[in-house]
């Protein structure tokens, strides 16, 4: 005799981590980009014990937000994708000061977040927190953006060695890192194992469980959230404190790399959210002409902005 799920209380089968590089390369083809993305994939990671406690620690951030420039379009909440935001090269901010960092520039969850509260993806606020708890030594004096870059080679032969550069010369003992697109999660994973490779203990805060893993990483926190919020809920402190911790302690409990903890915490009791992000089944063919034609602007103004 067979029974139905809801008898043994299970789940529905769609509420699982979200397949984004299946998504991913389906939602290219569809829109008429044959040739399928390649994923960072490695079945080892390099792995860093702490050196020393973490209430004795210099702890950073490595962020793929973009600082907000004012002269370059809409990058407000609900703001279209603004391929004119983005960032071609590392920069650092000074973490004694407050930032306006934004998501517009990347594929983070347009549908089901609404990207009001910077500390989903820039933790900062709630890491001073910390440090001034004693729960971390200190804030590093300065924070590093990492920029989405779909080239694995500049992603491991430029960006990751200028931020270990910087991160040494702060004299960094740990680095949080924090994604928040699919890409974001590659590059932060790329990243992370080059720091790691170099001395630098590091754990990402991200949303996307099949890149990280894929890219396999030291130590993942994984939130089961859209998109946009790898460092809680939006205007959930309580949560963003939350998620902070448990990163704390993954990297002082994980003994060996590609150790992943998932958050305790759910987005919302309705996880039908997980259908939507990029799912060629629910875009018309309508739908799909237009984003081929946004992605073919977005495209070009890249191409100019990286001539600059």
């Amino acid at each position: 005799m067979s029974a139905s799920r809801d008898e043994f209380g299970f789940a529905p089968d769609y509420d699982s981590p979200v397949p984004y590089m299946q998504r991913t390369r389906d939602y290219y083809t569809a829109i008429g980009y044959t040739t399928a993305y390649r994923w960072a994939h490695y079945t080892e990671a390099p792995f860093q014990p702490l050196k020393k406690p973490l209430s004795q620690s210099r702890v950073t951030i490595i962020t793929t937000a973009a600082p907000y420039d004012p002269d370059k379009g809409d990058q407000g909440p609900g703001a279209a994708y603004n391929g004119g935001a983005k960032f071609y090269q590392v920069y650092d901010g000074d973490t004694a000061k407050q930032h306006d960092l934004r998501i517009s520039h990347i594929g983070y969850d347009r549908k089901h977040t609404s990207a009001t509260d910077n500390g989903t993806w820039f933790p900062l606020p709630q890491l001073l927190k910390a440090s001034a708890a004693g729960r971390i030594g200190e804030v590093a004096p300065r924070f590093f953006g990492a920029p989405t870059n779909r080239s694995h080679r500049v992603t491991l032969d430029t960006d990751a060695p200028e931020i270990l550069a910087r991160a040494v010369a702060d004299k960094v003992d740990v680095a949080v890192l924090v994604p928040n697109c699919p890409v974001c999660h590659q590059t932060t994973a790329l990243v992370a194992r080059h720091l790691e490779a170099n001395g630098i203990p590091t754990v990402i805060m991200g949303c996307a469980k099949d890149i990280i893993e894929h890219a396999a990483v030291p130590r993942f926190l994984f939130s089961d959230f859209p998109l946009g919020n790898s460092a809680g809920k939006p205007h959930d402190v309580a949560s963003q404190a939350q998620t902070l911790e448990l990163a704390l302690k993954l990297l002082e409990t994980a003994s060996g790399p590609q150790t992943t903890m998932q958050s305790p915490l759910r987005w919302s009791e309705d996880a039908s959210w997980k259908l939507d992000y990029n799912n060629v089944a629910q875009l018309s063919p309508d739908e799909l002409a237009r984003r081929r034609a946004e992605f073919d602007k977005q495209k070009e103004i890249a191409r100019g902005n990286r001539a600059a």
